[in-house]
């Protein structure tokens, strides 16, 4: 143990040397355990999730700083497909776009070979065509996506949790009448559903 505290402290001096030991504690701090869970409180309900940090750790840690950083407070779901998927985190209901940070390095191919995949109630980031473009928005698949999941053709999207409760209100929010809205052509709901926060559950 005496040997054990020595190399600990030889490690922090290092790093306090080297200028990386606030980075260190912090990460240190904040990664998140292999299962965590979520609760989405939105306008039509809550629901809760797991998340996947022994699978797609990057992209858990991720999600989390944005919940901690209460980024999605106040955003909107403003892409709702019936047969496809509901996406959201990104804009507030007046369609302006929420500030995020660099996005996060992407983690499907890792995620897809632990067991996740595409599936009806997971949650996968989204992203532009670029694959390492994912920053705050995510979305929850409806239906199987299994088109979506990552190839040897495609980087694909990273699942890194799934609904465990609630699934309902998901349903809820599928089935809204959507139009266009804001600077979006189609797929908004016409009534806004507002994710009124994202609470990491102790």
């Amino acid at each position: 143990m005496h040997q054990l505290r020595n190399i600990q402290r030889r490690t922090a001096a290092l790093l306090v040397l080297a200028g990386l030991w606030a980075p260190f504690a912090v990460l240190a701090q904040t990664a998140p355990p292999a299962l965590s869970k979520v609760r989405i409180s939105t306008s039509l309900g809550d629901f809760e999730a797991e998340l996947y940090a022994d699978k797609a750790p990057k992209t858990v840690a991720n999600f989390l700083q944005y919940v901690n950083d209460k980024h999605y407070d106040g955003t909107i779901f403003h892409r709702v497909i019936a047969g496809f998927m509901v996406q959201g985190g990104g804009y507030d209901a007046q369609y302006r776009e929420r500030k995020t940070r660099a996005p996060v390095q992407h983690e499907g191919r890792q995620a897809l070979a632990a067991g996740l995949k595409n599936t009806t109630g997971t949650l996968a980031m989204a992203r532009t065509n670029d694959p390492q473009s994912a920053t705050s928005q995510f979305f929850i698949n409806v239906v199987d996506n299994a088109f979506l999941d990552p190839s040897f053709q495609s980087f694909g999207y990273t699942v890194f949790g799934k609904v465990t409760s609630g699934m309902d209100v998901v349903q809820k929010i599928r089935t809204t009448p959507t139009g266009a809205g804001g600077p979006f052509p189609s797929d908004v709901p016409r009534t806004p559903v507002i994710i009124q926060s994202i609470t990491l559950l102790k």
